[in-house]
Parts: structure tokens; sequence; C-alpha cells
């Protein structure tokens, strides 16, 4: 039988992919809300472009472009509405997560005695919206991209006249061509941005839901230890970091020098890590059931890698993490988890897989 230490260990993993299927589709309905007035964006640009007169400095053409800058100044607040709405939404999850994890591992005889604490949502939210990410808050962060976007459409423009390109192809330089599903443009820098500030306060707010749901029942944790996914996608300084122990609330390392700095889920942009309560054991508490006991030894259980923790799971969660080929593949024992990844990282389609395997 597993140990709550072993169990907890096993539910924090699988729920950092749920966190990571939760970020990819927060990432696909912001970008959607970006392309949305993408046709309005079009047509005020093809109007305003030929409005424009020999002026061409900065202050001048903004101001014929007033109608442009106005639109995207628009969909921008759409977008911090839909981030902020999905941003609260996913602390009430996380918090929610962290409490059922905590009740499903530990004994029942353990919970009368220390009932698991839920943290305050309010706490959390303002201690979320507060934490600078990468030395901005994640809505300075929005901001920036807005007005980069805003500069890049300008300037495009601005370098289109002294060029003397036609209208037509200075606006198909910002919007990008249909052949090329319009990543050819220059607004596809602004899409890219947007989806790293996405993911980026998917983690740092689930990471700050969890600091403060862990640090409510500290009457049950020993420490925390750092979890990276460790695949050809984890950063250097990610990979370091795994598994190393580290004091629960102030965050000192424990018999190690490298520092917590900002913790996992927000060390870097788009961080995956997370981090694991280690549970006390049952004698620290003061708890002297055997079964008890045997269950909560306060152990850390072996190192445990994401590839080795996804062989460990049922045939459905493998094929819903890899698909349904990659992970018919993985239990055939052909190619484990590294195999589906090429040497810079990218996930390799089903037809590089088949041509891996010849």
């Amino acid at each position: 039988m597993k140990t709550t230490n072993e169990q907890l260990l096993d539910e924090l993993i699988g729920h950092e992919v749920d966190l990571t299927h939760l970020s990819n589709v927060q990432v696909v309905e912001i970008i959607k809300i970006l392309n949305s007035q993408d046709p309005e964006l079009r047509a005020a640009l093809i109007e305003e472009i030929d409005g424009i007169g020999p002026d061409l400095s900065e202050a001048s053409v903004a101001l014929a472009l007033a109608g442009v800058l106005g639109i995207n100044r628009a969909v921008f607040v759409r977008v911090r509405q839909a981030m902020t709405q999905s941003t609260d939404d996913l602390i009430r999850y996380e918090l929610s997560f962290v409490h059922s994890a905590l009740q499903a591992v530990l004994p029942a005889l353990v919970q009368d005695q220390f009932p698991v604490k839920p943290a305050d949502f309010a706490q959390v939210q303002a201690a979320a919206r507060a934490m600078p990410f990468q030395g901005r808050l994640i809505s300075e962060w929005l901001a920036g991209v807005e007005s980069g976007r805003a500069a890049s459409i300008r300037d495009a423009v601005r370098s289109g006249i002294v060029d003397g390109k036609p209208t037509a192809d200075i606006v198909r330089t910002i919007m990008g061509t249909k052949a090329e599903r319009y990543a050819d443009g220059v607004l596809q820098k602004s899409r890219r941005d947007i989806e790293s500030v996405v993911r980026s306060a998917v983690s740092s707010a689930a990471a700050m839901a969890s600091d403060k749901s862990i640090e409510a029942n500290a009457v049950l944790i020993s420490h925390v230890e750092w979890v990276s996914i460790l695949d050809s996608r984890t950063t250097v300084m990610c990979r370091i970091r795994d598994r190393l122990p580290y004091t629960l609330g102030t965050y000192k390392p424990i018999g190690h020098k490298i520092p917590w700095l900002a913790g996992p889920g927000r060390l870097h942009f788009c961080c995956r890590s997370s981090k694991w309560p280690v549970l006390k054991s049952a004698k620290v508490l003061g708890i002297t059931d055997a079964e008890a006991m045997a269950l909560m030894d306060g152990q850390s259980p072996q190192q445990t890698t994401f590839g080795e923790w996804l062989e460990r799971q049922p045939a459905a969660r493998q094929d819903q993490i890899l698909g349904p080929e990659r992970g018919k593949l993985m239990r055939q024992g052909k190619l484990k988890l590294k195999d589906f990844y090429n040497d810079k990282g990218k996930f390799l389609t089903l037809d590089e897989l088949r041509e891996r395997l010849m």
C-alpha cells in the first residue's frame, strides 16, 4: 500500500498535467479574443493608411491611425477582463484541489485531530494580483503587449509608406497572409507574447493558491520539495532544483544552497514546476495508531520523473496525455517519453515518430 506521501505526490504530478491542459485551453480562448477584431482592424487600416499625409512623425501617424489604435485598445480591454475572470476561476480550482487532495490521502483519525483547513479566496486573490512576475505584475505585462502591438502597427505603416508600398501590401505585412494562416504578419508577435503571459499567469496564480493552501495546514507539513516535470523542455534552472527540500513559508534551502527565488511556477516564463508538501509522520503528530503510523511514515518517496510517473498510469490517462497511438507505443515498450521529442524539445508528429521506428 502506498504511503500518504506517495499518494500525495502522485496526485500532484497528475494535477500538473491537468494544469497544462487548462493553460492550453486558456491560451486558445485569449488568442481567439485577440483575433476576433482582425476583420475590423483590417478595414480600419485600409481606410486610415490612405488618409495619411506627408507628415510621418510618430505623433502624426498615431493620430491618423486613431481608429486602428482604438480597436487595439478595445480588444485588450476584453483580454484583460477574460484573464481576470479565468485567473479567479483558477484560484478557486486550485484551492479546492489542494484541500481535496489533502483530505483524500490523510487517514480519518489524523483529520479528526488535525482537520484540513481551507485557504481564504480573497486573501489569495489579492496576493496573486500584487505578486510581480519577472519584475512586473501580470497586468503590466499585458499593458506592455498592448503598447508593443500598437507600436508595431504604427511602425509598419510608417516603414511601408516610406518604402512606397501600396496600402494592400502594408496591410498584408501587418495582418499576414491566409496561406500562412496569418502567422507571417507583424501581429503574430503579440500572439506569441500573449501566450507566454497567459501560461505564466496560470502557473503564477496556481502557485500562489497552493502556497496559501499548504501554509494554512502547516501543522501537517514537514517541508516542501520542488517538483520539476523532467523532459527535454525542462530548463536548467528547474532541473537543478527538482526534488530539493525547502522550509515551509520561508522557503529556505534545507541541506543545500540552491535558492528558492520566485519559486516553482514563477521561476521563469511558462514555468511548469510545482511543489510537493511532505507530510509529517504520525509519530511527529503525536498519533500512535499502528495503521496511521504505517501510512504516515514521514518519508520522502524515491525520486520520480514525469516519464516514470506516466508509465504507471492507466492506459486512459496515458492516452489523454500522449494521444492513443503514442500511448500504445509506450505501453508496447517501443518508445519512452523522451522519444516523443526531438533534441530541440519539440513534440514529434506521428509521421516523424513512424520514421523514427522504421
